[in-house]
């Protein structure tokens, strides 16, 4: 059974940092594409950055420079550090698998979040001004 778990949420006033964590198991060799995603209630889900096996990251233009998406040493394992946090960044926050590729390249799959197939149960993020 394939499971992803995030962690690391919790409440900052802005200017300040968190850091996300994401663990899986239940998949057997290399992810092919990793991505964060925040949800705000009433609005879409919106994807935020992503990683790709070789390393390759891509950023919503709003958190670049802010942001930075890596991958863990050991595991299929994937972190978000929040820098400069600001109270727009308040969400719950999903970490999301791509596991083989499929047609769409890691790069263009922040607006395409139905090609992951994994998602776990997200983590909340409260930045207060």
């Amino acid at each position: 059974q394939v499971q992803v778990v995030e962690s690391g949420g919790g409440s900052v006033q802005a200017g300040g940092s968190l850091r996300l964590s994401c663990a899986t198991s239940g998949l057997t060799g290399d992810i092919y594409c990793m991505g964060w995603f925040r949800q705000v209630p009433g609005k879409e889900r919106e994807g935020v950055a992503s990683i790709a096996n070789g390393g390759r990251t891509t950023y919503l233009d709003v958190v670049k420079g802010r942001f930075t998406i890596s991958k863990g040493n050991v595991g299929n394992t994937v972190y978000l550090q929040m820098n400069t946090l600001e109270p727009e960044d308040t969400a719950t926050y999903y970490c999301a698998v791509y596991p083989r590729y499929s047609g769409s390249w890691c790069s263009d799959t922040l607006s395409v979040p139905s090609v992951y197939y994994y998602w776990g149960q997200g983590t909340q993020v409260t930045v207060s001004s």
